[in-house]
């Protein structure tokens, strides 16, 4: 049967030369960014939910998930083969200013969903300055979060004339 015609095979010359390039990634991926809160939203059908592993080391998040080949076609003769299968990664780096500890991942109709909230003290907060007529040196206090001796940083959002503000304060 090998040196029988193959109605098909001009076709799959003709898709490969043109998919084998323009592949995708196993893993499309959209990111965006609400309020205090950057979203993840990652495209995986197909994937069995006790395959998904979801790790942060430093500031690297690296997803893996496994996709397995259907069993009832280990025996088929392919015409079009273009679903991936097997063990996929992605990486992220993660900016300063987010929330580590506080990630969160649902896994639903096929589509991963990262929550990243951004940190408390990497929020934005409004300094009070307080005065007083007594010669004493002046206050900062910040309202928000406490615990931010001093420091102020931007929470990776890339705006134009942030600056970071360390150390501490002492009077002359």
């Amino acid at each position: 049967m090998s040196n029988m015609y193959d109605p098909f095979e001009s076709f799959r010359r003709f898709d490969r030369m043109f998919s084998e390039g323009a592949r995708g990634t196993a893993m499309p991926m959209d990111l965006y960014r609400s309020g205090d809160t950057f979203t993840v939203r990652m495209d995986l059908p197909g994937v069995d939910p006790g395959s998904i592993d979801i790790d942060v080391d430093d500031r690297t998040l690296t997803v893996r998930a496994e996709r397995h080949q259907d069993e009832h076609t280990e025996d088929a003769t392919w015409v079009s083969r273009e679903r991936m299968v097997g063990t996929y990664a992605r990486q992220l780096t993660l900016g300063r200013g987010l929330a580590l500890d506080k990630i969160s991942a649902d896994y639903r109709d096929g589509v991963l969903t990262l929550t990243i909230p951004v940190a408390e003290e990497a929020k934005p907060r409004k300094i009070n300055v307080s005065h007083g007529g007594t010669g004493s040196s002046p206050a900062v206090e910040g309202t928000g979060t406490s615990g931010s001796s001093g420091s102020t940083s931007g929470a990776g959002s890339g705006s134009a004339g942030a600056q970071t503000v360390q150390g501490e304060t002492s009077s002359p």
